[in-house]
């Protein structure tokens, strides 16, 4: 740690530190929105909540005395579907007066010793979209890309699966979501096709059934020794004269 920097876990007496560190970051970020609540009432009981939280990490850095950064970490694990426990970094942010200090190296090397104290073996992080000096200086320190995550909103979620499960109300009989929803789809699209094209897609034929040709010509024979049997044979109202 270089001279003059500091860095240590939050106490409750940070709080508005933490706050006013928070909002500055989010005045400087493109998707503020996104960064964290304008409301400092309810940014200050979030960063107390995630303090007090079980795993929750809330570290302040000052320069000089000054508070200018802040991390905010959560480990994550074991769980039911892996033994492996992680740190989840939530937010790494330094005042611009304070960069080129050293504080972000300080605050994740704190980071890195809280996580080997219990036992995480990674650490996550997930910058903002825009915030491309964030992107390289994790890319500096070995930060590599991880599977993408899928994210919906509550809402948005709730309406598909009211649709999906809801009856279907012309048949009385509950609608598949599986196979049904997939053949809507596909005439949806066809229909969509037709109407920007005019082209109609042809309606595939069946295919005629093969003959096999030695069958057929032995059902040929079979007809024609049919025939000449019956030609043959006399006649029974016919009469013979001697």
């Amino acid at each position: 740690m270089r001279p003059g920097t500091d860095v240590r876990a939050a106490c409750p007496d940070d709080l508005e530190d933490l706050v006013a560190v928070c909002l500055a970051a989010r005045r400087e970020a493109a998707v503020g929105a996104q960064l964290c609540t304008d409301d400092a009432d309810r940014l200050r009981d979030q960063l107390g909540a995630l303090r007090g939280a079980p795993g929750g990490l809330v570290l302040l850095g000052s320069v000089d005395g000054v508070p200018s950064g802040l991390l905010l970490a959560r480990v994550v694990g074991p769980g039911p579907f892996t033994d492996v426990v992680s740190m989840n970094l939530e937010a790494v942010y330094v005042l611009p007066d304070a960069r080129r200090r050293g504080l972000g190296h300080a605050l994740l090397a704190e980071a890195v010793a809280h996580a080997e104290q219990v036992g995480a073996t990674e650490l996550y992080a997930l910058p903002l979209p825009g915030a491309r000096g964030m992107q390289r200086f994790l890319a500096r320190l070995g930060f590599a890309p991880a599977a993408a995550h899928r994210v919906v909103t509550t809402s948005a979620l709730q309406r598909r699966l009211a649709h999906d499960l809801a009856p279907a109300t012309h048949t009385g009989v509950p609608r598949r979501a599986g196979s049904r929803g997939i053949e809507d789809l596909i005439a949806r699209r066809r229909q969509g096709r037709i109407r920007a094209t005019g082209f109609v897609e042809p309606v595939p034929s069946v295919p005629t059934p093969r003959v096999d040709a030695a069958a057929q010509r032995r059902a040929s024979i079979s007809m024609q020794v049919t025939r000449a049997v019956q030609t043959r044979r006399p006649s029974p109202s016919s009469t013979t004269t001697s």
